[in-house]
């Protein structure tokens, strides 16, 4: 129960002073900017290799279920695509998101702690949250839906080009978007947004309170990817149990 509570319970105060920062100081526009690049940019390739990766694997599996059934392939091309778009794809880019953002920012906040930089932002009148959480929040929030835009075409392009040029089938079936509805636009973004933002204040949550030395730094980054992991995963559970009881 107590690690539940540090799991999920951290980041939710957390949240709650990262607003109350914005109320107060407003929103540093630089920071945020950079840190849209740092989670954003530099996430894109990691985000569209593996998403790229997993739908050649699936598409496979997928052609090998068709051959002993049908034997074509593509009837399951936009049952794929929307499969992928709700419900692989915002998984996966979050779970990735979390390996990257998670260890960097646990990283980079915990070493700051430990060597008392952030008493020292104190010091200087700084509000260590506004400086230093709220600017990742909000880019965060920002760049997961785009990071799942990026994934959700790296893993529809692949499909497509291991059936045309590995099976000899028409890839186009891949791209078909006849099953996809708002409902599935929705999920696929509500998801994203979550996950964007309890990201960073799992990993925040962790690296603030690390105090010690560098094996602190170690337990903070380690202890920050497994919450985030495991809240992406909870997040996507409840967002798709929510949709499903919804009926959409």
């Amino acid at each position: 129960m107590t690690a539940l509570l540090r799991t999920f319970g951290a980041p939710a105060v957390l949240f709650g002073k990262a607003l109350g920062a914005l109320r107060r100081h407003g929103l540093d526009g630089r920071a945020t900017m950079l840190q849209l690049v740092e989670i954003g940019s530099k996430s894109m390739l990691l985000i569209a290799a593996g998403l790229a990766f997993f739908g050649a694997v699936m598409v496979t599996i997928a052609w090998a279920q068709a051959r002993k059934y049908t034997g074509n392939v593509t009837v399951v091309g936009p049952a794929y695509f929307e499969l992928m778009l709700r419900e692989f794809a915002p998984l996966l880019v979050a779970v990735l998101a979390a390996s990257r953002i998670g260890a960097g920012t646990s990283a980079e906040l915990a070493a700051m702690a430990v060597n008392e930089q952030l008493e020292a932002l104190e010091l200087s009148a700084a509000d260590p949250i506004a400086e230093l959480v709220s600017p990742r929040l909000v880019a965060s929030v920002v760049a997961l839906p785009a990071l799942l835009v990026v994934g959700t075409a790296a893993s529809t392009l692949s499909a497509s080009l291991v059936v045309t040029f590995a099976f000899g089938a028409d890839g186009g079936a891949f791209t078909d978007a006849r099953f996809v509805d708002a409902p599935d636009v929705a999920c696929a973004l509500i998801k994203a947004v979550l996950c964007g933002a309890f990201i960073p204040l799992a990993a925040a949550a962790r690296g603030l309170a690390a105090r010690g030395g560098a094996p602190a730094v170690g337990e903070a980054v380690t202890a920050a990817v497994v919450d985030a992991s495991i809240g992406c995963l909870l997040i996507d559970f409840v967002v798709a149990a929510a949709f499903l009881l919804a009926g959409v």
